[in-house]
Formats: structure tokens, C-alpha cells, sequence
């Protein structure tokens, strides 16, 4: 009987690791326009609007901005490129007012062999006032994924928020390699889902509306297939 039991053993643990390898892969769906390309409007325009329809602003409100554009968008590639401007910060708006969307970000950090400073980093804005005295982001970078950061109003006074990722893994890919992100907006909840898995939700919006924008703070950050869905 003793020697029955010890022979069972091995294979109840390839069963046990087996169940948990298949949980695993469970736990990555596909993104939103994996699972329905249809309705999706792109925001980079390839038809030649290019970005006619986005605003440069300052950030935070109030400030300047640098004469020459930091924002580049390549026709040919539809990659908007975007390098920080030094200590001038500015975001990049998208001129609609917006209710409830899921929006798809493709973005990557590019890496920069000669800087000696922090590496690149940014974010990705939703629910945003126009000039950002409201601003909720969604990090992005080497440090801070899936993290959602920003100034929201609350018991009608605009308060800061920070709201850390709710996975223990936050899936980023490294500098080089381009990283997926989807936010869903419905009425005062944010949901961000990274590379396969939501990495975040968030219930305390402070508005239900605003607009949608992108931010590079330091370095190079380039972002790919800015697409839209209405919900």
C-alpha cells in the first residue's frame, strides 16, 4: 500500500501542473479589436488628416509650449512618434468630446543607448478637461504600467488619485517592443487592459465625459493603430 501511494504521486503532481499551466493561458484574452475589428474608427487618419484633428497643450494647464511640433507622424508607417521637449511638458489632445469608448493603443519606448537619464516615459489620457486641469492617465513605460494616475473631481473639489495596477504582473514588454493597451470608459469606470490581461479597475471617475490624449515625458515614445470604438 506504501509503495501504491509513493508510485501515485508523480503523476497527481503532472495533473496538478498541467491544470495550472492551462489556468495560466486562460487567464490572457484577446484584446477588444482582436475579438471585433468591426466599428472601430482610426484615430491617425491614413487617409491623409493626419493630425488635423489633435491639438497640442500644455501640461500642466497654463504652461508654454516649444515652438517646433515634438509630435511626428509617419504617413507611410501610420507611427505617431513623440519626443519629450525637455522640462516643457504638453499633451496631445483629441479634439471630441467623448461618452463611453474602449480605445486601443499600440505603444513602445524607444530605447536610447547615449542618454545617461531615466528611460522614456508617458501616458495615455481619458476623461481629460480640455485644457487637462482635469486629467486621468494611464502610465506608460519602463516603471508605472497599469497604473492610473491623475486629478479628478471628488466631492466638488479636484483631488489627486493614484490607483495602482490589480495584477502583480504588469506585462510590460521592453524598450524596443511594442506593448498593447485598451481602455474602456463607461459612465464613471476605467478599465485598462494590458497585453492579454485587465490590469486595472477603476469606479471613481470623477466626470463621465471628456477627452482622449497622449503624453511622452522624457525620451522617445512612438505609438501605433490609435483606434476608436464607441459603446
Amino acid at each position: 500500500m506504501r509503495m501504491s501511494s509513493i508510485r501515485r504521486v508523480p503523476a497527481f503532481l503532472v495533473l496538478l501542473t498541467t491544470l495550472l499551466a492551462r489556468a495560466d493561458e486562460a487567464a490572457d484574452v484577446p484584446s477588444a479589436l482582436e475579438a471585433d475589428p468591426a466599428g472601430w474608427s482610426d484615430l491617425l487618419a491614413p487617409s491623409g488628416a493626419g493630425l488635423d484633428a489633435w491639438t497640442r497643450e500644455p501640461m500642466p494647464a497654463g504652461g508654454d509650449l516649444v515652438e517646433d511640433s515634438p509630435w511626428k507622424l509617419d504617413a507611410a508607417t501610420g507611427v505617431l512618434a513623440g519626443t519629450s521637449p525637455g522640462a516643457v511638458r504638453e499633451w496631445l489632445r483629441l479634439d471630441q468630446v467623448l461618452l463611453d469608448f474602449t480605445l486601443h493603443v499600440e505603444w513602445r519606448i524607444v530605447p536610447d543607448a547615449e542618454s545617461k537619464s531615466a528611460p522614456a516615459s508617458g501616458g495615455v489620457y481619458v476623461r481629460n478637461s480640455n485644457d487637462a486641469g482635469l486629467w486621468h492617465e494611464a502610465r506608460l513605460g519602463a516603471s508605472g504600467v497599469g497604473s492610473l494616475v491623475g486629478a479628478t473631481y471628488a466631492n466638488q473639489v479636484v483631488k489627486p488619485f493614484e490607483v495602482e495596477p490589480g495584477v502583480k504582473d504588469a506585462r510590460v514588454k521592453p524598450a524596443g517592443e511594442w506593448n498593447t493597451y485598451e481602455l474602456t470608459c463607461k459612465g464613471r469606470s476605467v478599465t485598462l487592459w494590458v497585453n492579454g490581461a485587465v490590469a486595472n479597475e477603476w469606479k471613481g471617475c470623477g466626470v463621465p465625459r471628456g477627452y482622449i490624449g497622449l503624453e511622452v515625458d522624457g525620451g522617445r515614445v512612438e505609438f501605433r493603430n490609435l483606434k476608436l470604438k464607441a459603446l
